[in-house]
Parts: structure tokens; C-alpha cells; sequence
């Protein structure tokens, strides 16, 4: 089945809503075998819509809509759909129920524009909305599908979930499913190059790069009959995969690096106090994004003046004078005076310069010190990273996880 996805939304065109449904869904269907080869957003108007439906439907069987099923005149999807199949609407008295439940508990009376929520093609099938006021619709006519949801991710995300998924996998015969590792530390190029070989003879599964803000992604795609066929054609290209890259693989699927690193140190009960200059409190932030957390994690402190490196670290006056405070004496004091202070088994430091401005021939834009005390033996380590302020922050955060991951994983 081939397949395409319309947002509808004159605000999504200016940029004041971000896109997420299409990403959501584009996931979701490439998961059950079916191809998306076109993704398009429409604004609300009627003549264009009705124009991309003539053109989607050329080429494609199945086209899903998002957006446009509220009470106002601008809100148009269905009524186009239905206009562009030359179906009658009428209405779908349990949606109006519903709509009146809805405001009832709000203390609200539906205004008459509200009943046009409830109102569908002839025929079609129903798509309830738990979470709102807009239910969806699928329309049928000569082989040819068409599925509209809401808008909002909230509601159109339990619609697809509930209702459309179901509906699509009764009658798909392939499984399609992906494995994604991650890979941090290496270059989307080398990794490219690296696996040229697998890439080169690849039919099922394929395999694709991609590149992340200081990490990169392996995805696995692998289309079967049945599960089981697809799991055993991803697992010898994922195993091979793995032993190429071996301890750069921090991760699979959704995880992230925070996630690795903070089930490490709460797993074996390692305590962690984090100290941060120019990360501003990014690294500690991705560590307490994971739950559980409060079990080892002692403190986060950002130390951003030299007062505040001295007063609260124990940094000393003289290593702030003689090497300035983008060092490596200082990321060392920094990270064995942050452990100190709560007497823990790990100590983080990040003091370097993320610009736009402020560098110099010897201390450019973009150089970072980390230092990383593990049981009062402390490293530290040099870098220098590319990019605007806030990604130059971003990949300070990530690799210094990772370089603990890696400390971490010699140790235990």
C-alpha cells in the first residue's frame, strides 16, 4: 500500500505551529509496511486542498489528514474531502452527544458552529475523540482511502492508535520493522564508510545514517511477512553493525545518552555531583531527566564567575591567574572540589568558551575542558567543538556523558 500524509494548516505554513504529526505518523506507518513517498502541508483554503487530494490520489491509496476539523469556517477538511468524493454530509447524532457531553462539563453551551464537528460524509466510519471535540472520519470510494484526524498531537495521536491503526493492519499483509542503533563519538561520514560494504549489497534489510546534534543513528529496516522473519533478517546486519562499532554503540532505539550513563551510576549506587561553567547546567539537567535518579545524584552546581569556582569548588586563586579559567588545572579542581563538597564517587567538570565571542589564537570559540574524578583519580580532557553557541553547549554535554559511560564501563 502506498501512502501519503497532508497537514492542513495555514498556520503550520508560517511556522507559528511546529509539524509534529507527520513525523509521528510517517514512524507509525513505515512500522506497518506501508510506503510513504509524499509528505505535503496545505493551507486552509479550499481550492488548494482540493487540487493536492486530486494529485495525492493520483499516485497514491491511502491519504491521511491532519488538521482543519474544528467549528470554524477556515476549519474545511472534511467538507473537501467529502466535496472531492462527491459525498453528502449529514449528521452523526452520537458525535453531537458528545460534543453537548463535553460542554455540559464545562458548564458551556455548544454554539451552533460546534454542530458542524458533527457532521460527516454519508457512509463514512467514525473515528471518536476522547480527548476533544473534533472526531475523525475514514472515506471510502473506489479503492481509494481517506483518513482524517485532528490537529492537535494530543488528540490525533490516541485517534491513530485506537482506531486507524487497527483499520490499516487488517488488511496489510507485510511487517515492516526497524532497529536503530546509536553512535556516539563517530562521524556520520565514517560511519558511512565504514559500513560502505553492508550499504552496497543491502536489499532487505537496508540500512540508513543519520546525524544527530554530537551523535549519530544506525537504522536497520527490514520488511517480512511476519515478525519473525523480519527479526531474523535484522539481527545478523545489527550484530555485525555492533562489532564494527563496539563500544561506540552507547544505545538502541529511543534511549539516550543520559539514559545510559544515569542507569550505570544508578544501578551500582555510584554518587555523582556535577559542576558546570559554560554547560550552564545542561549536563546536569540530562541526568535528572531520568527517574530514579535522586538515589545517587548529590548536586548541580554552575560555577559560572570565578568567585563562584572559588567560593563554592575550592578552585584555587592562583590556578584562576596563572591558567585562567578555560584550563585543564581548572576542570580539575572544578570536578575534585565538586566531589569533595558531598563526598561522592564521581565528580563532573565543564569550563570552556561557547562564544559567539570571547576567544582567542590559544583559547578559540568552541574550546571545552571536562573533567571527570572517579573515587579521588581524576582525568581530564581537551576539545574543541564546532558550531553556534548553543551547539557547541550540546555536544560539551554529550560527550562528556559519554566519556563517563566509557571511564564507567573499564571500571565496573
Amino acid at each position: 500500500m502506498r501512502a501519503e500524509i497532508i497537514t492542513v494548516g495555514t498556520e503550520i505554513l508560517l511556522g507559528d505551529i511546529l509539524n509534529t504529526n507527520t513525523h509521528y505518523l510517517s514512524n507509525e506507518l513505515a512500522n506497518m509496511g506501508i510506503d510513504i513517498y509524499y509528505q505535503t502541508t496545505v493551507g486552509d483554503n479550499e481550492e488548494r486542498l482540493l487540487n493536492q487530494l486530486n494529485d495525492s490520489l493520483k499516485r497514491s491509496d491511502l491519504i491521511i489528514l491532519t488538521g482543519g476539523l474544528g467549528p470554524t469556517q477556515d476549519d474545511i477538511t472534511k467538507e473537501v474531502c467529502a466535496k472531492y468524493l462527491n459525498l453528502q454530509m449529514e449528521l452523526h447524532k452520537e458525535s453531537w452527544d458528545k460534543i453537548v457531553e463535553i460542554y455540559d462539563k464545562m458548564k458551556r453551551i455548544p454554539t451552533e458552529n460546534n454542530r458542524k464537528q458533527a457532521y460527516f460524509p454519508v457512509d463514512s466510519t467514525i473515528l471518536p475523540n476522547k480527548y476533544g471535540t473534533a472526531p475523525g472520519c475514514i472515506m471510502q470510494k473506489d479503492n481509494k482511502t481517506i483518513i482524517v484526524m485532528p490537529g492537535p498531537p494530543k488528540e490525533m495521536q490516541p485517534m491513530f492508535d485506537n482506531y486507524v491503526k487497527p483499520f490499516l493492519l487488517k488488511d496489510n499483509s507485510y511487517v515492516l520493522k526497524s532497529k536503530v542503533l546509536r553512535i556516539i563519538g563517530v562521524g556520520e561520514s565514517k560511519i558511512e564508510n565504514d559500513l560502505l560494504d553492508l550499504i552496497d549489497k543491502q536489499t532487505n534489510p537496508t540500512i540508513a545514517t543519520y546525524a544527530k546534534d554530537g551523535e549519530c543513528t544506525v537504522r536497520i529496516t527490514a520488511k517480512s511477512k511476519n515478525i519473525e522473519e523480519v527479526e531474523d533478517l535484522i539481527l545478523p546486519v545489527y550484530k555485525e553493525i555492533k562489532n564494527r562499532f563496539k563500544e561506540k554503540v552507547y544505545g538502541e532505539d529511543e534511549t539516550t545518552i543520559e539514559d545510559e550513563v544515569a542507569k550505570l551510576l544508578v544501578n551500582n549506587n555510584l554518587k555523582i555531583a556535577v559542576a558546570e561553567s559554560c554547560t550552564g547546567g545542561m549536563v546536569s539537567s540530562a541526568l535528572i531527566n531520568y527517574p530514579g535518579i535522586s538515589s545517587v545524584f548529590m548536586e548541580g552546581c554552575v560555577t559560572y564567575s570565578n568567585e563562584a569556582k572559588m567560593m563554592s569548588l575550592g578552585v584555587k586563586e592562583e590556578t584562576l591567574n596563572t591558567f585562567g579559567a578555560v584550563s585543564e588545572e581548572c576542570a580539575k579542581e572544578m570536578a575534585e572540589g565538586v566531589s569533595k563538597r558531598h563526598n561522592t564517587n564521581i565528580g563532573l567538570s565543564t569550563t570552556g568558551i561557547a562564544g559567539p565571542e570571547g576567544g582567542s589564537e590559544d583559547k578559540p570559540v568552541g574550546l571545552v575542558y571536562m573533567g571527570i574524578t572517579i573515587n579521588n583519580k581524576t582525568i581530564v580532557k581537551k576539545y574543541v567543538f564546532n558550531g553556534d553557541r548553543q551547539q557547541i553547549r550540546n555536544r560539551a554535554c554529550k560527550t562528556l556523558l559519554n566519556d563517563l559511560r566509557l571511564e564507567l564501563l573499564n571500571i565496573l
